[in-house]
């Protein structure tokens, strides 16, 4: 095993979004598992917006803790046991990625014997869409869906997850051509709305010309204010994401403010909530189960933009913000 490893560390906070000389790949001592650890050679890590707010500071109503100059970046990481209580070469699941090698505590690592049949699409991003979609709000037969953020991490997988609970029309909102053409050739969405193209909300009522069912919004900001302007009667809108704010680079990552039409809310019984797996704590192993499923049959993709070696991971998070990723951005080691 290699006297030292890899891993990425914030060097300072940034002074608007995160650019690349923020974060130094160093190389250290491979760590020692004290008792109750487990050593782990990580293969694969997620790279997930939500470390924007971190890094930033505003982290009130966040499970995870702040990031400051000095400390090493985390997420959700697939690794191989090397050494410790768990079965050496056994894949594990836990929150130590940005490194090369981790020492989580055994009960903080979950074994992945589970029902999903690549390792890599443990780190789908997938259980809070699929969470939205059927606890707040549930798609029904023939319903128009709205997804907003629509080649990210969530959007990818919303939308086919919308079309298999029953959705009759896919719409998808994305800022790039070339994302608005996979989201309809590979990823079966029927219209996608680009953003800064002419006015957001007309071009939402072109897509969208009956109205929208349900919505599941990853941004906030302009989009989910003319989602509400298109929302029919009784439509659910389920909010997982606020890019608008986290990816605005005069604000720090923890707020995202956007207008909504109360009058409109109030009229056509329009229900706005929030999710948090937290709240729904049987979602993932249902998720996890019909995920397997979809995907043996061919029915679900999993679309992620690898990011080769640790050499790269320094500038993931920057090219995530800046919209470089299709679906997930997955660094592989």
């Amino acid at each position: 095993m290699n006297a030292t490893h890899r891993l990425v560390r914030l060097v300072r906070r940034p002074e608007g979004l995160p650019a690349t000389d923020d974060f130094d790949l160093v190389a250290e001592a491979v760590p020692r598992p004290q008792a109750g650890q487990v050593l782990v050679r990580n293969t694969h890590f997620l790279v997930f917006p939500g470390l924007r707010t971190l890094i930033g500071g505003e982290t009130r109503d966040v499970p995870l803790p702040p990031l400051h100059p000095g400390d090493a970046l985390f997420g959700p990481a697939v690794g191989e046991v090397v050494e410790g209580p768990l079965e050496k070469g056994r894949l594990v699941l836990h929150l130590q990625g940005w490194r090369e090698y981790a020492v989580p505590a055994a009960a903080e690592c979950r074994v992945l014997d589970g029902p999903l049949p690549d390792p890599v699409a443990y780190l789908a991003q997938g259980s809070a869409a699929y969470g939205a979609l059927t606890r707040l709000a549930p798609v029904h037969e023939g319903d128009t869906v709205l997804v907003t953020g629509a080649a990210g991490a969530v959007g990818t997988l919303a939308g086919q997850i919308a079309r298999l609970l029953g959705a009759a029309r896919v719409v998808g909102s994305t800022g790039s051509p070339a994302k608005a053409a996979r989201l309809r050739e590979e990823l079966g969405y029927d219209a996608v709305v680009l953003r800064g193209e002419g006015d957001f909300g007309e071009r939402l009522a072109e897509a969208a010309p009956g109205g929208v069912d349900v919505v599941l919004d990853t941004v906030g900001g302009e989009q989910l204010t003319a989602a509400v302007r298109a929302a029919n009667r009784r439509a659910r809108f389920a909010l997982v994401g606020a890019l608008a704010g986290q990816l605005d680079p005069d604000r720090a990552g923890g707020s995202a403010p956007a207008v909504l039409d109360t009058y409109r809310l109030l009229t056509r019984g329009i229900t706005v909530a929030g999710y948090s797996g937290v709240d729904h704590p049987d979602v993932e192993a249902e998720w996890e189960a019909r995920f397997g499923e979809w995907l043996r049959a061919g029915a679900i993709h999993f679309p992620y933009t690898p990011v080769r070696g640790m050499e790269g991971a320094p500038g993931a998070l920057p090219a995530l913000i800046a919209g470089r990723s299709f679906g997930a951005a997955v660094v592989e080691l």
